[in-house]
């Protein structure tokens, strides 16, 4: 049973994660990551070299920073069987081991050795093949699907929708799937709702919809956590906040309160009011605390807002998963009321309003 694990960001040792005789977890910041790093979780984890014992145990023990690097979903399932066929049983192994099975290519910055995956590797893909093989997966059928290949693609992934990692062109890309419960257009779906958003000023990373033969296409987005062959730090709103998502009990009050905490650039917060907007009129109802994250940018020595993810619309859920001034089916009053709390320009939030609602409206015209 592993006790001690390493955290490690582009080569450099962030700290270390023990478990200790009650079975708690302790951390610890290295001594010269305390000297030249980052605080990698603000409130949680400032840059010291105290001991930190996470007394909660939402996640096992684990800070939620390091709650992120754990798979979910889609990730988790292929990491229980794929430690099945191993002989090993998911739920057995304390949260340093679950640790140790993830691949470099996992989500975010962090890291952890010692390591005990396969790497993934850069060969060319058929994107309907994998599709096949994740829906024999999500099936539970007992044919010979190559779980290994598989897991190496998608292992790491956060998120319920099947997923894998490729490289395209040199470049990292996420490439999602349709589960059994998603129309065969959902990859399209989610497609038009990133060019939307685009149209509406919000900031996401470069994004496609690759071809297929067995449906109107997969939707994949280029990775924003990699940039030059370099790890970026990421961390969710619900990891900040040492929460998870499968309770929903965040307000946008909080991603405003933590953006305007830990931001560099005090424009994100014009951001975050205009991906409420979006989401509230675009019907993006799955809007929990890990489809927004915050990424440590070297250059700015601080965090900024991740670009948007996870986009799409969700007409049959009831409300959202993120009130709006405690509303779950919030209106332009709600919207404004946050925006005055936090001392936004009403007039730009105004502008803002109206702009996203005619976007849409027209889009909508235009699909219809």
């Amino acid at each position: 049973m592993i006790q001690k694990v390493i955290v490690k960001y582009n080569n450099k040792i962030v700290g270390y994660l023990i478990e200790m005789e009650d079975n708690k977890i302790a951390f610890q910041y290295d001594e010269e990551w305390i000297k030249l790093g980052f605080s990698i979780s603000p409130f949680s984890l400032p840059l010291t070299n105290k001991i930190y014992i996470n007394q909660k145990q939402i996640f096992d023990g684990l800070y939620g920073v390091f709650q992120d690097s754990l798979p979910d979903g889609w990730g988790e399932l292929l990491l229980r069987r794929m430690l099945l066929k191993n002989g090993l049983n998911y739920d057995k192994l304390n949260p340093l081991e679950k640790l140790t099975f993830l691949s470099r290519s996992g989500l975010g910055g962090l890291y952890y050795e010692p390591c005990k995956n396969i790497e993934n590797t850069n060969e060319k893909y058929d994107l309907d093949v994998i599709s096949k093989e994740c829906e024999k997966i999500l099936n539970n059928k007992n044919d010979n699907y190559d779980l290994d290949k598989i897991f190496n693609l998608g292992g790491s992934s956060g998120g319920a929708k099947p997923k894998v990692h490729i490289n395209i062109n040199n470049e990292e890309w996420i490439v999602k799937f349709p589960c059994y419960l998603d129309a065969k257009n959902a990859g399209e779906k989610e497609y038009k709702a990133n060019m939307i958003a685009k149209k509406c000023g919000i900031n996401v990373n470069d994004y496609d919809l690759f071809k297929s033969k067995i449906c109107t296409g997969y939707f994949g987005a280029k990775r924003f956590d990699r940039k030059d062959n370099k790890r970026i730090h990421m961390v969710s709103l619900c990891a900040l906040l040492e929460t998870t998502h499968r309770i929903p009990n965040l307000d946008y009050y909080h991603l405003f309160q933590v953006t305007k905490n830990i931001c560099v650039d005090k424009n994100d917060m014009y951001e975050v009011f205009r991906r409420m907007c979006f989401n509230v009129f675009y019907k993006n109802l799955d809007d929990h605390g890990k489809n927004f994250s915050f990424l440590y940018s070297e250059e700015l020595k601080g965090y900024k807002l991740s670009p948007a993810y996870d986009l799409t619309s969700t007409p049959n859920k009831l409300e959202h998963e993120m009130t709006v001034n405690g509303n779950g089916n919030p209106n332009k009053k709600d919207m404004l009321a946050l925006a005055q709390q936090f001392n936004l320009s009403l007039d730009i939030c105004n502008k803002i309003i109206d702009e996203i609602q005619n976007i849409i409206k027209q889009e909508n015209m235009h699909m219809a």
